[in-house]
């Protein structure tokens, strides 16, 4: 359950000048609770501003994202800029005399006269608990971490990378068996509610953006589809960890007979079942045989120390498969290495 961080102390402002003309920057499906919380909260934006129509599919036929999908049938008027430095688009926000911009994974970098351009500042709903995990997939990063703890934060741009004073946390526990993508949407819904704080205590001047602490900052890197490549160097562990976290994308891959293969389920064994497995040359990434009903690989640590318990496992084009279906239909044996 997330629950909410109190700031201790807390200052008082004289009340700021009522937030009425938002202009609500985001693009995938994580950005949509929130934009869905304004609204619901009487805050409906003047301008809802979105990355432009992409290919997608397998008929690569341009399309838009999830926000622009939202808000136009919502009937909220859209906005897809190429580059939100554009002097063109810069005159059009301005025209709008925006309060404030609530910025949500928009998925471009502010120029400093959009940042400057709204009257309250541009607020942003980051998915960590700041200065951890600052960056583009910070969800991913704090799974493939092994955190147990993650949330959400407000904070006000500055043009550093996420480096902004802090308005409003939540924090929560991360499953211990929890996917990105399952954290995801519950960061998400849960970043909603807190904009929708955010607005109104920075309306009743009762917020004092806290500066981030120089002790404890790390970077979570965008994504790349080569992210998902298992590394057998590491412990059986880490690499659950890294499966949990590349799900949904890119996936957690390796390289089986010279041919790429997903893992699709796995667990970490206890490596003293693999005893009997112990003849073996088994550096990691090795495969032991099938060991209740999984494929045991070695990883990381030794054989009586790390191995990963593969579930599930699919060749590209072809449909996931249980353990002792791929092992039987590819006729594994025991020795044979992942890479």
């Amino acid at each position: 359950m997330l629950s909410g961080h109190v700031f201790s102390p807390v200052l008082s402002f004289a009340r700021m000048s009522a937030i009425d003309r938002i202009v609500f920057f985001g693009t995938p499906e994580f950005a949509v609770p929130t934009l869905a919380a304004l609204v619901a909260a009487g805050r409906a934006p003047v301008r809802v501003v979105t990355q432009p129509a992409r290919p997608a599919g397998r008929g690569q036929k341009p399309q838009d994202p999830p926000v622009a999908r939202w808000a136009r049938e919502h009937g909220l008027p859209v906005m897809q800029p190429e580059r939100v430095r554009d002097p063109a688009f810069l005159a059009e926000i301005a025209a709008l005399a925006p309060d404030v911009a609530v910025v949500v994974a928009f998925g471009q970098i502010f120029p400093r006269a959009l940042l400057d351009l709204p009257r309250h500042g541009c607020v942003n709903l980051h998915a960590s608990l700041l200065p951890r995990w600052r960056g583009a997939s910070p969800i991913q990063a704090a799974v493939a971490a092994g955190d147990a703890r993650t949330g959400v934060a407000t904070m006000l741009m500055e043009a550093g990378l996420d480096t902004g004073p802090i308005l409003l946390e939540e924090a929560t526990d991360i499953g211990p068996r929890e996917t990105a993508g399952e954290l995801a949407r519950r960061l998400a819904d849960a970043g909603g509610g807190l904009m929708v704080r955010t607005l109104q205590e920075l309306e009743r001047g009762s917020l004092a953006p806290r500066p981030q602490p120089p002790e404890g900052a790390t970077y979570a890197p965008r994504l790349i589809r080569e992210s998902g490549r298992i590394d057998w160097s590491l412990t059986a562990l880490e690499i659950h960890h890294r499966l949990r976290a590349y799900t949904p994308w890119p996936g957690l891959t390796a390289e089986l007979r010279g041919a790429p293969v997903k893992i699709v389920a796995a667990a970490v064994l206890d490596g003293s079942l693999i005893a009997t497995s112990a003849g073996l040359d088994a550096g990691p990434g090795t495969y032991l045989g099938l060991r209740e009903g999984l494929l045991a690989v070695a990883c990381g640590g030794g054989v009586l120390g790390s191995v990963l318990g593969i579930v599930e496992l699919q060749r590209p084009g072809k449909r996931a498969l249980r353990a002792p279906d791929f092992a039987n239909g590819e006729r594994l044996q025991a020795g044979e290495r992942f890479s």
